[in-house]
Formats: C-alpha cells, structure tokens, sequence
C-alpha cells in the first residue's frame, strides 16, 4: 500500500510538474512576433506573421503629411498615440534591463521598437504640433473590417499650443528618450536623432500644459482618456530623458515636482506613478528617497500576504485590479516587481520591510512575478494559455478584426463593413492566428468564455503584451527563479 501511494504522488508531482513548466524562450519569441501582427503601413519584405499585409498607406496624405506606419493599438484599426507609446517605452524598458537574456529574439524587439519611434518621429515632425491620433474612432468600432480594406474616415488629430496635451506629448518624449538608450550602441545617429526630438517634444508638453482630454475629448474618449492628469507622465519623460542624457535639469524637474505624484500603486498606459518610483531605483542618484520609499509600498501592495496589499487574486492566483483588460496590470506590475527586484540585489539583497511581520526579499518579488506569468501561459484552473499560439489551447475567438476575417491570400476580393460583422457575429474560430497576443485575460472567478463579443476578455492590446516582453526575457534565462 505504501508503495502504491508513493508511486501515486509521484504521478501527481509529474503532472503538477508539467503544467506549471513553461517555455518562456519560445513564449518571448511569440511575445514580440505579436507586434508584427500590429503594423499598420507598408509591411516590410521580412515580415514573418505573413497574413497581414499593406494598411492606411495614405494616413496624413490629406493634409499634406505622411502618417504611415505605428501600431494599431488592440483589435481596431485606429492608432492611438497616447497607448501606443507607452507601449513603446515598455519595449524599449524591457531591452534595456532584460535585453541581454533575450538572445536573437533582442533584434527583433529593436525591430518592434524603431517600428513604433520611426512612425513618432513623423508624428513630432512639425515643431509646437504634435499628432496623436490617426482614425475616426466610432466609424472604425462600428465596423469589421480588415485593416487592409478599411475604408473609415482616417482623420489625423492633433495637440498645438493653443489646444495641449501634455501627457500624449510627454508620453512621445518618454518613448523616444528610452528607445534612444536601446540604439546607441546600434545606430548612434539615430539614438542622437530620437533624443533630440524626445527634448523637443518634452519642453513643448512642459511649456503649454493642458489635458488632451479637454482638446480632443469627442474622439478620444471613452477609448483612452487621461484619468491620472498630465502631472505624471510629465515627471516619467523627466525621468526618461534624465536616463539617457544625465543632464542634471531634467533629475532636478522630478525632484522639483515630485510632491505631484499620486497613488503609488497604480501604473499603466493612463498612470505612471509607480513606474516613475520604480525607474528611479535604477537611476542611483541623490534625493532618490523621495522615491524609494513609495517604490517600497508600491512593491508591498502587490504581496497577496502583506497588510498593504492593493491588489486581489483570484482563487487561481491572477492578480486583479479595477479596468478593463486585466492582463495588462498583471503584466505591467510583473514587470516592474523584476525591475524592483534587481534594485534590491544591487543592494546586497536587501530585504523590505511590508509590516505585520511581513518580509521580503528579490526572491519573493520574482516568485510573484513567476506566478503570474505562469498563470498566463496556462497554469490556471483552465489549462488555458492566454497567448495565442502558445501550447495547443488557447482563445480561437480573439477580437480582433485583421484576425477574425480571411486574409487576402484567402480572400483577395474586398470585404466591407456589413460583410466583415458576418465574420465578427460568427462562432466559427478566427481565420487567421494572431500568434503571441495576450488576450485581456479570465473573469474574477477564473473563467473565460472564449467569445470575441466580450472583448475585455478576449481583446489584445500592444500594452498588455510590452511589458510582457521583458518579463519572459527574464524567466528565460531563470526558468527556475
């Protein structure tokens, strides 16, 4: 009998065992091949997610400026300036601490990056007018089509003087200041060009403040409007630009204006506060106490038994927070539990005090970050990877109109807005597979229900899967952390 319940144990231990082993390498690959499935543009001769081809090769034409190229943002096709640089600056954050476990696949991240800064640099191009939009957001949501045949109004949108928006132009500066540190030692002219214009860019969001909100609020709101205020991402491309020049003004900007940080806690695309503590850590310089000492809270609340805690679990262990597309804090806080982790070996592993006799170490952090990584790709109570094409079970109904309808090597004739909802309305699997999009993950209770009409589930965003990026470029080389 004791032999029998070893040996049962044992299988038990297998199985738990073979779940929970992941391949991050080939999840990285995913990761970042997901943004080549993002382009908007003239699709380049070596692009590998080959269902996707040429899309909005006319954005700007009517007024005179080429606004090819960027990202669309999620399952759209508009292209949303204020995410799709954060979600630059996530990538380029994610090279710049993780980049040298990323092995090949680090090329094909500085492809992802330049794809998104080449498109802001056209979009700074006009000194004092900064384009942040490009798409009429209802027309476009009100219609499945391919971005291919898209035929929606592509209205270019804009911030000046007159009509500001400092935390979309602030958000420029950040994205072309971090992606200037990942191509000096590449291509150092282009590194000297994007911090030019990431100072550019900065003082003009500094200079005429305002909310892009109260500029442009018919057209980007609901989508993505500022709720955190501008303050924040103007201490974030602060920080930034600090990083990659050391000019010592811009480390005295965030000294000089950091009593405007708000909850320490939050940190997305809308809210940069616990980002900007973060960051700091990594910046050893003076007065970095101010900051420190939320970076500690902020690394507290994320701890499912510290008294501080900010964030829920679900009974599967996901982390929660408030907001649609929940996959995006659960990658986004990763990410900045490893950076934060780092900061704390660099100290000789300290360890952090949380109260209630609650300790941790780099170790905890990244057993955190593990978790939540694994749960993703599909130790869940599922069985389910929330990347597509990772492992044989995943969503096969994503919303997500360039993967929903047939390619054009399928259907090369025209499909237009009526003809595309017959694809949306269908329970039929997606035609085409978005491969490494992160989906914006499970309902409280850790269900799914694998429906592309419930997109804040079954949605990806280019700011989920950003930081993810970095994330699996460090389990893949501590698979066992």
């Amino acid at each position: 009998m004791k032999l029998i319940i070893q040996s049962v144990l044992v299988s038990v231990l297998v199985m738990v065992g073979s779940v929970r082993s992941h391949d991050y390498g080939d999840a990285l690959t995913k990761s970042i091949l997901f943004f080549e499935g993002q382009r908007s543009g003239k699709i380049p001769s070596n692009q590998r997610m080959t269902w996707r081809k040429d899309s909005a090769l006319k954005d700007g034409i009517e007024i005179g400026v080429d606004l090819t190229g960027g990202y669309y943002d999620a399952g759209d096709n508009v292209k949303f300036n204020f995410p799709m640089s954060f979600s630059i600056t996530m990538l380029a954050w994610s090279v710049i601490e993780f980049g040298d476990s990323m092995g090949s696949d680090q090329q094909y991240a500085l492809d992802a990056i330049r794809w998104g800064t080449d498109y802001l640099m056209k979009a700074t191009s006009i000194p004092n007018f900064i384009f942040v939009q490009v798409g009429e957001p209802y027309n476009d949501h009100n219609c499945w089509e391919r971005p291919e045949d898209m035929d929606t109004p592509r209205t270019p949108y804009a911030i000046s003087k007159e009509f500001p928006g400092s935390e979309v132009a602030a958000e420029i500066a950040a994205a072309l200041a971090s992606s200037s540190i990942v191509f000096r030692h590449t291509n150092y002219s282009y590194s000297q060009d994007l911090i030019r214009r990431a100072t550019r860019v900065f003082y003009f969001a500094d200079k005429y403040r305002g909310f892009y909100n109260d500029t442009l609020h018919p057209w980007v709101c609901p989508f993505y409007c500022d709720f955190s205020g501008y303050q924040d991402e103007l201490l974030w491309g602060a920080a930034w630009l600090y990083r990659a020049t050391l000019i010592p003004d811009y480390w005295n900007y965030v000294v000089k204006n950091a009593y405007n940080l708000g909850n320490y806690n939050e940190f997305g695309w809308d809210n940069k506060n616990a980002g900007i503590n973060v960051l700091v850590t990594r910046l050893n310089t003076s007065n970095s106490d101010l900051f420190i000492g939320n970076a500690n809270k902020f690394a507290c609340s994320l701890l499912p038994e510290s008294p501080t805690k900010a964030v829920d679990y679900s009974p599967g262990g996901l982390m929660f927070k408030d907001g649609g597309s929940n996959l995006q804090h659960a990658t986004s806080l990763s990410f900045l539990a490893l950076v934060y982790s780092r900061y704390l070996e660099e100290l000789n592993n300290r360890v952090v005090a949380c109260g209630g006799g609650v300790m941790a170490d780099k170790h905890r952090f990244r057993q955190l970050a593990k978790g939540q990584v694994d749960y993703i790709l599909g130790s869940n109570p599922l069985n389910l990877s929330y990347m597509v094409g990772y492992s044989g079970y995943f969503p096969q109904r994503i919303h997500h109109r360039g993967s929903t309808l047939p390619s054009i090597d399928q259907h090369p004739g025209f499909i237009d807005c009526n003809g595309g909802k017959l694809y949306a309305n269908s329970n039929n699997p997606n035609a085409n597979v978005l491969t490494g999009a992160v989906v914006g993950g499970p309902f409280m209770n850790d269900t799914y229900p694998d429906d592309r009409v419930n997109f804040r589930q079954s949605e990806p965003t280019t700011y989920i899967n950003a930081p993810f990026v970095g994330v699996l470029a460090f389990f893949k080389s501590h698979p066992s952390c």
